[in-house]
């Protein structure tokens, strides 16, 4: 497991939707530290239009997804490792980009 990642979780309320690991590798490889940081992430299959929103960054295969898929970039979800099934695969340099500057945009870090 490494930041980045695209894995398979079980939501109780969102049901079942990849999501992409945005901890950091301490966090994520620490064995005592039981949960990581994901986003959130829904598949496009059957949609015509597959304009982003504001807050999404759309993935696809390059992403180790099946489909287009919308990754959202405006909540944290804070998720046990240990239920994170199915590594799917790892996000493409340019959407790890992506992503983050839409995070950026959303939690903007003020001093």
């Amino acid at each position: 497991m490494a930041p980045w990642e695209v894995w398979t979780y079980d939501f109780e309320d969102e049901q079942t939707h990849p999501i992409v690991i945005f901890s950091n590798t301490v966090r994520v490889q620490n064995a005592h530290l039981e949960r990581v940081n994901v986003l959130l992430c829904t598949t496009m299959r059957g949609q015509k239009h597959w304009n982003p929103k504001p807050h999404e960054v759309i993935l696809d295969t390059a992403d180790g997804l099946d489909w287009p898929t919308r990754c959202r970039c405006d909540a944290l979800y804070y998720v046990p490792k240990t239920k994170l099934r199915e590594r799917r695969g790892i996000v493409s340099i340019e959407r790890r980009r992506a992503i983050s500057q839409t995070l950026l945009r959303f939690f903007p870090f003020t001093v």
